[in-house]
């Protein structure tokens, strides 16, 4: 029951209304019987300041944002924790008695997923495909895990340089070798396929486009000794996964990162860990019961 002491949080996005993290933080804030509500808030982009500013004075207790605000919200936030400096965005703010402090939990949901999979990532040699939001959130969180290296693959546009800078800088910080590759360069990708124990695809190939973000050929040399990792959750097994396991691969989508961001949002509020199985088969038969996503002519 909602009363006056009931805390808020919500997801802020433009838009908005499509967001699975109500269902998803509801369902534990009933499951540890906390007297808290999870709302989505479509923002518009010229809004953010404000917001921020009635979160202070309202005292909602955190919030969740996605486009266009994770990068925007960074100079509005009175701290950050190292896995948000190192990516200078966003996605999780927890309000301390006025103070707000933002966290990125994007790409720690990868590999907490991997890990409670049972994958050992010590000293593992990871492909990133795409380096966008996303994808740099993944790449900066694979650090905390002892992986041996990050090679990425992007394709060479106007970003590209930026890219190249910002993982120099952080391989000399961490000194974990990062590297960049075009992605149109397609002999040196099917060298790094072949030698990586992890390949994350972080593009949208395959969700809302059709086509694999690996060149068939090259998914044809993969073994079962790799594993095979596509952030796409809908659908949820994309052709490139489809076609990994066919090789033997494990293969996991991204319904697991879009579960364990929440619950490491979640802990980071309430010093509670989200009750992730009851979440899964939730957000599992929800997916099911959406009908697919189509490309936009």
């Amino acid at each position: 029951m909602i009363d006056g002491q009931t805390a808020l949080f919500g997801f802020i996005a433009h838009p908005a209304r499509h967001s699975r993290s109500p269902r998803m933080h509801n369902l534990s804030f009933d499951y540890w019987g906390l007297n808290a509500r999870y709302l989505a808030f479509d923002v518009a982009p010229d809004g953010l300041a404000g917001t921020l500013a009635g979160i202070r004075s309202m005292g909602i207790a955190g919030v969740n944002l996605s486009m266009p605000f994770k990068q925007a919200v960074v100079p509005l936030l009175d701290g950050l924790t190292v896995r948000a400096q190192r990516i200078q965005a966003v996605n999780t703010i927890k309000n301390e008695a006025g103070k707000l402090i933002g966290d990125s939990t994007d790409g720690a949901g990868v590999f907490q997923d991997l890990l409670h999979q049972g994958l050992n990532l010590v000293d593992k040699h990871v492909m990133v495909l795409g380096a966008g939001g996303a994808g740099k959130a993944i790449i900066a969180a694979a650090l905390d895990y002892g992986v041996a290296s990050v090679t990425v693959f992007k394709r060479n546009n106007e970003c590209y340089a930026g890219v190249q800078h910002w993982l120099e800088q952080l391989s000399t910080t961490t000194s974990v070798p990062l590297r960049l590759c075009a992605y149109e360069d397609q002999v040196r990708m099917q060298q790094v396929a072949r030698t990586s124990n992890l390949i994350i695809n972080v593009t949208n190939i395959g969700m809302t486009t059709a086509g694999t973000p690996l060149p068939i050929s090259i998914i044809q040399q993969l073994v079962p000794q790799q594993t095979v990792y596509d952030v796409i959750y809908q659908p949820l097994e994309t052709t490139f996964l489809r076609l990994a396991r066919q090789q033997g691969c494990a293969t996991y989508n991204g319904l697991g990162m879009l579960i364990w961001q929440g619950a490491l949002a979640f802990e980071f509020w309430t010093g509670k860990q989200m009750p992730v199985q009851q979440v899964r088969q939730d957000m599992l038969a929800s997916i099911q019961a959406t009908p697919p996503i189509t490309a936009q002519a």
